[in-house]
């Protein structure tokens, strides 16, 4: 049991980028209040944002509508405009979505109208236009994207805590919560050696949200599955071989983009992801399993309904993943000139999916909610493009439940 207690107005649990924000935004929004961050590792970003392809997402595939559609325009902007005030490079190199065959030829006719939509500037480059502009990338057809951009998200959320910080909010490392109860009052964690007393709890757990709602015993109809995500990276001659982020028509009955080639920051080029099922939460390495993980997900109804409409596209997952050359005939259906050799190592990262009960992928955002707390339970991906209108919309939740408690 924790030994010393400390009482706060308000704690965020989760140190990826939209528990910063939402740390950021409460101490902007509740001048004087206390603010803590909790965050279980050593440094921040350390799981979902620190193992992305650090790509600012111009918003192209969401439903016009969605919070998806809305977070990510804006915070496309929100972003780039963070990284302007706070001298932090950024690339606004644009995307191409390259059609391969006629299927994605089609679907990319219905890309295109929902770009329009989304009010997202899109071109139209036939396959000439294509050869122009990326002389070694071949396809039928393209659609230019000028928003996109590239950036490293790990730099984003330190320059949000260091403004957290300095503003008076206090970030506490090696924070496992444990154990969590909630009172009339006040909410108790329990984390390291220490028990905390917040008024108001916002969990931004990522990959154990499902888990922390579970400590304060809130109902879902959701659990978290990871998916690991492999990438590789080009050898440092093939550095030129794109100017722009290349990716494929996506399958629409897929929450995932398919393998692509980006421009990182550093002037490198990764290729990926894949989408394998993960065996362990925050396993990062080639091999992973964690027994509790494991059977979290093979006892989960919603995993088998999942796999059962899912198992072809999983079964090829699973192929490309163990089977190099596979992987690398997605990539040269668009890029022929790469080889195997091309194909270097380089960090996975773990996608935390929440699947519904009736198999379903969340495509949305998901919350859930306890009187005083707030959960993120599904932040997919654009998150880290939509960190900053995420906390806003965040703070707000936690506002009105505030107004309603007193």
């Amino acid at each position: 049991m924790s030994t010393a207690t400390a009482c706060y107005d308000f704690t965020v649990i989760g140190g990826g980028i939209v528990g910063v924000a939402t740390a950021l935004q409460l101490l902007q929004a509740e001048p004087g209040a206390s603010v803590l961050l909790l965050e279980k590792e050593t440094a921040l970003a350390s799981h979902q944002t620190g193992h992305n392809s650090g790509v600012i997402h111009a918003g192209v595939y969401y439903t016009p509508g969605s919070l998806k559609a809305d977070f990510c325009r804006r915070g496309a902007v929100a972003t780039m405009a963070f990284c302007d005030d706070n001298a932090i490079p950024y690339q606004q190199c644009g995307k191409l979505l390259v059609a391969s065959d006629e299927t994605e030829l089609q679907r990319m006719q219905a890309l295109q109208q929902r770009c329009a939509d989304n009010a997202i500037e899109c071109h139209y480059l036939d396959g000439g236009a294509l050869r122009r502009r990326e002389p070694n990338i071949r396809g039928l057809a393209a659609l230019d994207i000028p928003q996109s951009a590239i950036v490293d998200y790990r730099r984003v959320t330190n320059a949000l805590a260091k403004h957290f910080v300095d503003n008076g909010g206090e970030i506490a490392f090696n924070s496992e919560v444990t154990a969590a109860r909630e009172y009339p009052d006040r909410i108790e964690l329990d984390c390291s050696d220490q028990c905390i007393h917040s008024t108001m709890v916002v969990a931004c757990g990522g990959l154990m949200a499902d888990r922390l709602c579970h400590m304060l015993d809130i109902a879902t109809d959701f659990a978290i599955i990871p998916f690991r995500g492999e990438y590789y990276r080009l050898d440092s001659s093939h550095k030129q071989v794109v100017k722009q982020m290349i990716y494929p028509i996506p399958d629409p009955s897929m929450p995932f983009l398919g393998v692509h080639l980006t421009p990182m920051i550093d002037g490198s080029i990764t290729v990926g992801p894949n989408a394998v099922l993960g065996w362990k939460r925050e396993g990062y390495g080639r091999l992973n399993l964690d027994l509790g993980d494991t059977l979290a997900t093979l006892s989960y109804r919603g995993f088998w309904k999942m796999a059962a409409q899912h198992w072809r596209s999983a079964a090829t997952e699973m192929k490309d993943s163990l089977y190099k050359p596979g992987y690398l005939k997605r990539v040269q259906k668009y890029c022929p000139q790469l080889r195997i050799s091309d194909l270097q190592a380089y960090p996975a990262g773990i996608r935390a999916q929440a699947v519904m009960n009736d198999g379903s992928l969340a495509e949305d955002f998901l919350f859930a909610h306890s009187r005083r707390s707030l959960q993120v339970c599904n932040a997919p991906s654009p998150a880290a493009t939509s960190a900053l209108p995420i906390a806003a919309y965040i703070v707000a939740q936690v506002e009105a439940k505030m107004a309603a408690i007193a």
